[in-house]
């Protein structure tokens, strides 16, 4: 008797083929697809009636810059999806680098799917992920005006800019930042009797 994990990657290697790299790992299956076949075997995930997953659960970016105390010799940026099927009750994760690290881009997924609009948008925000054929790439958590992808890895931790208030302009403009960083040592108060 198989075991419903087994029977997901039967299928998933029936329909898939060798598009895909298969990882199981803690009763949870991780697909890594090349952005070339990115958009097409999420296409078979979604119609393939022996897989069938019609629900897209999330989608983020994933910046792999010193990963691994860098020791990680791969692509820098990859989407990660996951997916349900409600039919088959399974679930799994797929993971697709971008080609380009300077320029990452991918098909976008919302014809598919399209409660990955915001997500892919969000994506695109933190990380710098393209997404080909959105139809409303834009960013949507930081400012229009916002300078970089603040969770890419090599982000300062203080950002480029900052953003104030200039009550005699009667507009928010935009300094470099003035912070000076500074190292906090946390002051210690012990209490001989505390909790007796």
């Amino acid at each position: 008797m198989t075991t419903h994990l087994e029977q997901l990657q039967t299928a998933l290697g029936s329909a898939l083929g060798d598009r895909v790299s298969t990882v199981v790992a803690l009763g949870e299956i991780t697909l890594t697809v090349k952005a070339a076949d990115y958009y097409a075997v999420m296409q078979t995930l979604r119609d393939d009636p022996t897989l069938g997953f019609d629900t897209a659960i999330d989608l983020c970016g994933v910046d792999y810059l010193n990963y691994g105390d860098g020791a990680w010799d791969g692509l820098r940026f990859a989407a990660v999806t996951h997916l349900l099927s409600v039919q088959h009750n399974w679930r799994v994760r797929v993971r697709a680098f971008c080609a380009d690290d300077e320029m990452p881009l991918l098909p976008s997924l919302t014809p598919l799917w399209r409660s990955l609009n915001w997500y892919e948008r969000e994506a695109f925000d933190m990380f710098g992920i393209l997404f080909e054929n959105h139809n409303d790439l834009r960013r949507i958590l930081t400012d229009y005006g916002f300078i970089g992808h603040p969770f890419r890895k090599d982000f300062p931790v203080s950002g480029y800019v900052e953003m104030t208030y200039d009550a005699e302009q009667k507009r928010v403009v935009y300094q470099p930042v003035t912070i000076e960083p500074r190292e906090n040592v946390p002051r210690v108060i012990r209490e001989e009797n505390y909790g007796k």
